[in-house]
């Protein structure tokens, strides 16, 4: 298992190079079959060869956190260097990170990526890598540690985010009902969130969760001026 976790590494942290290495040897055993047999299917599969090294650019990190998080073992990394690079994604930077990933069937391994071929899971469209110095659970297959995919929902950032995410409904309609204390639309909203939010994530804060719920509690036993 820990061949294959060295392909979907390569796939994953080197596109660019497996496809050069790809076309170039499909097109040199396909160019001798030509010249031996005529012909142009071999150019055709070479063709298709740079097709899919083209999409493995776009995707292989993201083949490489499915397959990390179907077999891979849990452990926990941390971050220990971030450095911009000149580089740009979406207007925005490339960074190169340094982490330490805690193995339990052997020394601490050593591991680079950058944004680019950061391995994360849950997948979005959206790069959130731990911020630095901050523990993170990972999986990783035994014996090929240095690739793993961050388990970015179980991160403190992540957790924070997520909570984050939950509570916006709730402090829209919030603001809703202070500006129109009144209208019972609003009223309503607001009672559906903090009732949605305490039934789907009441585990998630337990104080954010008391909070809500005497709001909830106050809301029901108030009627609108």
């Amino acid at each position: 298992m820990s061949a294959l976790s060295f392909v979907f590494y390569c796939l994953a942290y080197h596109p660019v190079l497996v496809m050069i290495a790809a076309l170039v040897g499909t097109v040199a055993i396909m160019l001798f079959r030509a010249l031996r047999r005529g012909g142009s299917r071999g150019l055709i599969f070479a063709l298709a060869v740079f097709v899919v090294g083209m999409i493995n650019v776009f995707t292989g990190q993201f083949l490489n956190a499915a397959f990390l998080n179907a077999v891979g073992t849990r452990g926990e990394g941390v971050i220990t260097d971030a450095q911009e690079t000149a580089s740009r994604l979406n207007d925005m930077p490339v960074w190169r990170y340094e982490a330490v990933v805690r193995t339990q069937d052997g020394p601490d391994q050593r591991a680079r990526f950058s944004t680019l071929s950061a391995t994360l899971w849950p997948i979005r469209n959206e790069i959130l890598v731990p911020p630095l110095g901050e523990r993170f659970a990972a999986k990783f297959v035994p014996g090929f540690a240095r690739n793993f995919v961050i388990l970015t929902d179980e991160t403190p950032s992540g957790r924070r985010r997520l909570l984050a995410e939950w509570r916006a409904p709730v402090d829209i309609a919030e603001r809703r009902v202070r500006a129109s204390p009144a209208n019972r639309e609003f009223r309503t909203e607001y009672r559906e969130a903090l009732t949605l939010f305490l039934r789907e994530h009441a585990d998630a804060d337990p104080a954010l969760t008391a909070e809500f719920q005497a709001r909830l509690t106050e809301l029901n036993a108030s009627r609108p001026e």
